[in-house]
């Protein structure tokens, strides 16, 4: 793995919001992601005064809490609280009256600009977050292929313009490194992980995935420490034209997990954990193809990037795979379909081989 310069992989600041269309809403409606929502994002931007979060060292987190007139944020807490509800349990109400909004923050960094409501259990202080943003068609494109293809499961819902996300756990990418890489640190799983990692996003388009887009999930494993890489921004699903803004080991801010791959781990050792990730996904294919061929489809006739962009990427693609289908391809629906396919035709014909 390499690493190129910054001025190669440069990402785009200002990347549009492109809306829900009709079959991507009925979608949605099929597999429970939209209701109606009793607060939408806008009416969270009608706070009175705001505040600055810092970190435990003073610094800007970039973060602002807000506040809200008195008769407005008794509404908005009780409505933000319903949604915690639909979004945690289907919206069962009961034994809801002990929960509180704890507080509700806003971040001035990023396309989404989310807010951050935080819940808080009155009689034991356990807390949980959600967040609430534009909805734009291309995050909830990512969203979906994270849920359908990767391992792990996320739960979000949508109403008009406005996408209520839970919380992702884990510790930021960037943080890890910084507070909790240590002599315990298990790098040569950890640099798995983010092969594995790597591979994924390539394979489904999730672009911009910088140490402060993922988390780290830890999970204790007999006498060694399993490793889990997930995306929490999926702003960057399908958009960018270079094909290395989909690979994770080209961002200067993963320097650090591309070290590790390379003085822990051989070609060998990368290429097995490439194809173990390519074939957990021709697995998850199979398993979801009913919901995943209902989502392409409807990608494909979706406008969620720069015509040119599509081309440049679509011909880079190319360049790597040989895949003629690819030449085809007049959307980035079209060019995952295309990607998606060829693993799976790869994935049964080595299985295939494997069983004559």
């Amino acid at each position: 793995m390499k690493i190129e310069s910054q001025n190669d992989i440069k990402i785009s600041k200002r990347k549009p919001s492109y809306p829900i269309n009709e079959d991507l809403l009925e979608y949605l409606k099929c597999f429970e992601r939209a209701f109606k929502s009793p607060v939408v994002y806008d009416d969270l931007l009608r706070y009175v005064d705001n505040y600055p979060i810092l970190d435990k060292d003073e610094n800007d987190t970039l973060w602002q809490g807000v506040i809200y007139g008195p008769q407005e944020m008794s509404e908005i807490h009780l409505n933000l609280k319903k949604i915690y509800s639909r979004l945690s349990s289907d919206g069962d109400y009961e034994g809801t009256d002990h929960l509180f909004v704890d507080s509700v923050d806003y971040c001035t960094f990023g396309n989404s600009h989310p807010f951050r409501i935080k819940i808080k259990n009155q009689y034991n202080d356990n807390h949980d977050y959600f967040y609430i943003k534009k909805a734009d068609a291309s995050r909830i494109y990512g969203l979906e292929i994270e849920y359908i293809l990767s391992p792990n499961r996320i739960n979000f819902l949508v109403y008009e313009d406005t996408l209520v996300e839970e919380h992702i756990s884990g510790i930021p990418g960037d943080v890890f490194l910084e507070r909790y890489l240590d002599e315990n640190t298990n790098k040569i799983r950890l640099a798995k992980e983010f092969v594995k990692f790597n591979e994924r996003c390539f394979l489904r388009l999730l672009g911009d995935q910088r140490a402060y887009n993922f988390v780290i999930v830890l999970t204790p494993d007999f006498d060694q420490m399993q490793y889990r890489i997930r995306s929490i921004d999926f702003d960057q699903q399908s958009y960018e034209g270079k094909i290395n803004l989909y690979k994770p080991q080209f961002f200067r801010e993963n320097l650090e997990y591309v070290k590790f791959v390379t003085e822990h781990l051989n070609e060998s050792s990368i290429k097995q954990y490439q194809h173990e990730e390519r074939a957990l996904m021709a697995k998850r294919m199979l398993v979801g193809s009913r919901r995943l061929n209902k989502l392409i489809e409807i990608m494909k006739k979706d406008k969620i990037a720069p015509y040119e962009k599509m081309v440049q990427l679509r011909d880079q693609i190319y360049a790597v795979l040989q895949d003629n289908k690819l030449k085809k391809c007049e959307s980035m629906g079209e060019i995952i379909e295309t990607l998606l396919d060829f693993i799976l035709r790869n994935y049964k014909t080595s299985v295939t081989k494997t069983f004559q």
